[in-house]
């Protein structure tokens, strides 16, 4: 696997082996000398586009675990101020020496550009292409339910309920894709203006309202955050009404299951689309969610620069 810009580019198998490679590489985050040499000579770049707090960190720190060099690029302090286009950029980042190159960027397709449009040839991992996917945030929530539910190889019979800003998310996207490739039984519930229209082609049933879908009895959770970034041309936006029809509050929070997990990918608005009840509750798996992202992201550097599993 040289590439990893959608959860398409994965088969049941491949996602399975890679979910278990992360499973391993995550043991070496509890020893003392947290590192390997696997990746040794080799330098990544972290492209980002956009703000980001976990997923940079947790590819920076992914990397240097595996004794990679790194660096991390600024987009705003870059010559990108200039109006240098995306492919200048990794070009010239691939000149410098970059054997991968994980792109974060506000446009969908970015990645997919450079990974397959012969502009470079180090490996591309996508870090979130605008409203398209997120590939290695649906890994680590699939290995976080694997985990908490104990399941096998697979997540057949388990029912995970995605709820809120479904139109503005690459992480529910990928979810919904990887999750059924997986066996799980992925529905969607928000606002009518906030789930885009065909949705259930990915997979996914959609329920009208979140407390339908609650009965339901889902296993999984999982609050999206709400991209108020991404909505600001939106008078139609109430934020008292989300509150009251879209979040976990204390009321839906009595109403799940109590082995009921419940995720978000972060940040979250706490008060919006979360309470703080719901996202400090001994069901919240958020903090696993960060701490499987650091193995999984192991996982794929390894898996497209070296083709070869970790122990």
């Amino acid at each position: 696997m040289k590439h990893l810009i959608s959860i398409r580019d994965l088969t049941r198998d491949s996602a399975v082996a890679l979910l278990d490679s992360a499973q391993q590489l995550s043991q070496v985050n509890q020893r003392t000398i947290k590192s390997l040499p696997a990746l040794r000579g080799k330098t990544v770049v972290n492209l980002f586009y956009e703000n980001s707090t976990r997923t940079r960190i947790s590819f920076e720190i992914a990397a240097k675990r595996l004794s990679a060099d790194v660096i991390n690029f600024d987009a705003q302090s870059s010559s990108t101020s200039k109006g240098e286009s995306l492919k200048d950029t990794a070009q010239t980042l691939e000149a410098l020496g970059a054997a991968a190159i994980i792109v974060r960027h506000p446009m969908s397709g970015a990645a997919h550009s450079l990974a397959n449009r012969g502009w470079v040839s180090a490996s591309i991992i996508n870090a979130g292409d605008g409203r398209h996917e997120h590939p290695t945030q649906a890994l680590l929530d699939a290995m976080t339910i694997r985990q908490q539910k104990n399941s096998g190889d697979d997540l057949a019979g388990i029912k995970v309920l995605v709820v809120g800003d479904i139109e503005h998310s690459r992480v529910a996207r990928s979810n919904m894709l990887l999750l059924s490739l997986l066996g799980a039984t992925v529905s969607v519930a928000g606002p009518g203006t906030l789930v885009p229209e065909g949705i259930e082609a990915m997979g996914a049933k959609v329920y009208k309202t979140f407390d339908e879908a609650l009965d339901e009895k889902p296993d999984v959770v999982m609050m999206l955050r709400v991209q108020l970034e991404r909505m600001q041309k939106d008078d139609t936006f109430s934020t008292r009404e989300y509150i009251a029809n879209w979040s976990l509050d204390q009321t839906r929070l009595g109403l799940l299951g109590k082995e009921t997990v419940i995720m978000h990918p972060g940040p979250m608005n706490r008060g919006l689309e979360i309470s703080n009840q719901a996202a400090n509750d001994p069901r919240s798996a958020v903090l696993r969610q960060v701490e499987n992202g650091l193995a999984v992201r192991m996982a794929v550097l390894h898996r497209v620069l070296s083709g070869e599993d970790s122990n």
